[in-house]
């Protein structure tokens, strides 16, 4: 997908971008390709890969009809090179992003990022969701999380849930059909109070399968989740 191509597919629905957003994509990619040669971020390079698998492919919780333009929370765990939130930052300035990854030199990456692209709202924290989630400025403060291909979602729930507040919802986008993990994460679902609301199988433009699992968070997640860091990992609820 060129870059080109790339505003054409997201003005056939409906997103037309301002040329200081295709200036904030363009220079999103050449950071990206800077910094990937001094710390590991991503193993796609091509810009035509990075465009589809990485921009396009980020902005599917807004394509998919899942995140408007109002101006809510959002929080990104294990955000890597800045996956999805701050390619949908980009789309959608209101949203107010905060990311949470456990590699530091990751977070300096995003912070450098962020500065050169004028990002305003947008805040990174080194460290493991597991601590994080135990913080009272953190935990039950946040409309929307959301993680791509972070982890096999009974863990993933144990992760994500607690920040939400009560009615809010975790997008967790998959490179694959999520059915098997849902079925695995039933008792997580149970003992975290948080029911499957949908569960959609799309396609990018190049015929790639996707799935985006959007779950809400029903009652007050119980004070002994998440567990330690490392434990859900070990013995998944």
């Amino acid at each position: 997908m060129k870059p080109e191509q790339f505003y054409t597919a997201l003005a056939a629905q409906g997103y037309s971008l301002t040329d200081e957003q295709k200036e904030q994509f363009a220079l999103y990619f050449n950071r990206l390709i800077e910094w990937n040669e001094k710390i590991n971020l991503t193993a796609i390079v091509d810009e035509e890969e990075v465009y589809l698998k990485h921009f396009y492919d980020s902005l599917a919780p807004i394509l998919q009809g899942y995140l408007t333009d109002e101006p809510i929370r959002l929080l990104d765990i294990g955000a890597g090179a800045g996956f999805p939130s701050l390619p949908m930052k980009i789309l959608f300035p209101e949203l107010e992003v905060t990311i949470i990854d456990s590699l530091n030199k990751r977070i300096q990456f995003l912070t450098t990022l962020a500065q050169e692209l004028n990002l305003t709202r947008v805040h990174f924290y080194h460290g493991r969701a597991e601590d994080f989630a135990q913080n009272k400025k953190f935990r039950a403060q946040f409309d929307i999380v959301t993680a791509r291909a972070v982890a096999r979602m009974q863990i993933l729930l144990e992760l994500t849930t607690p920040f939400l507040k009560i009615h809010g919802k975790l997008i967790a986008l998959k490179s694959s059909s999520a059915e098997d993990e849902l079925v695995q994460a039933k008792n997580a679902l149970t003992l975290l109070f948080a029911k499957v609301i949908e569960n959609v199988d799309y396609r990018l433009p190049n015929g790639d399968p996707r799935t985006l699992t959007i779950v809400e968070k029903k009652k007050e997640t119980p004070n002994k989740y998440p567990r330690k860091a490392g434990i859900p990992n070990k013995r998944p609820l």
